[in-house]
């Protein structure tokens, strides 16, 4: 459902609910000043319902297919509650409504009232609907922003924990490093030793010839 078509609905059905009780009302009125005034209350209040009327005609027919079907057949009902609305203001409006009223007597007066009552119980029941879906689209704007929450925060600990890992990972790399520098001397040493091993080894040999050869010369 859209929130625009929702937003026009609900205007539309109080301003109709509106106009039917000005209708109601303004029949009773004997003033022919004040009529007047009343009448250009609903005037006004029938051109208004018009524009209503075509912006929820041009939302519907801009969404998708099976929600336009919906929304057009709704507007179809609309279209005829203003009808009627234009009709018993023409009727109430015209030079001789007040004599067609006491020729059609009591009965027919009680008749229109009723009428008047449907349509006003009509309005005030398709309000009632659009204000408990728009309750229920605000519930399921609560229930999204609460889920966007919670999933923002199982985002941040799970950063936290990749954070955690990435110290861990850095203080390893570390240890690493140290070990590899610690095998190095030890391997530099190691090779540093050879050398002096290996020498010893060639000075005791050099040493033994000589004392082999000075022995042999002079033997």
């Amino acid at each position: 459902m859209s929130e625009v078509f929702e937003g026009y609905e609900r205007q539309y059905c109080e301003l109709s609910a509106n106009l039917s009780r000005k209708c109601n009302s303004a029949s009773a009125i004997t003033d022919s000043e004040q009529k007047r005034q009343k009448f250009s209350e609903i005037n006004s209040g029938i051109d208004e319902a018009d524009v209503l009327i075509r912006k929820m005609d041009l939302e519907a027919r801009s969404l998708q297919p099976g929600v336009k079907a919906s929304l057009l057949a709704k507007l179809r009902e609309y279209k005829a509650d203003l009808n009627k609305l234009k009709k018993e203001f023409k009727r109430i409006s015209s030079p001789n409504a007040h004599d067609e009223l006491l020729e059609s007597g009591i009965a027919d007066i009680h008749s229109v009232s009723a009428e008047q009552r449907d349509r006003l119980s009509m309005s005030v029941e398709r309000l009632n609907q659009s204000s408990e879906r728009i309750k229920e689209s605000r519930r399921t704007v609560l229930e999204t922003e609460e889920l966007g929450i919670s999933i923002l925060e199982d985002l941040h600990q799970q950063r936290q924990t990749l954070l955690h890992a990435h110290n861990k990972l850095y203080d390893v790399d570390s240890a690493i490093d140290k070990s590899k520098k610690v095998l190095t001397t030890m391997s530099r040493r190691i090779t540093k030793n050879k050398w002096i091993v290996i020498s010893i080894i060639v000075a005791l040999v050099l040493a033994i010839i000589l004392i082999l050869y000075y022995k042999i010369s002079h033997g």
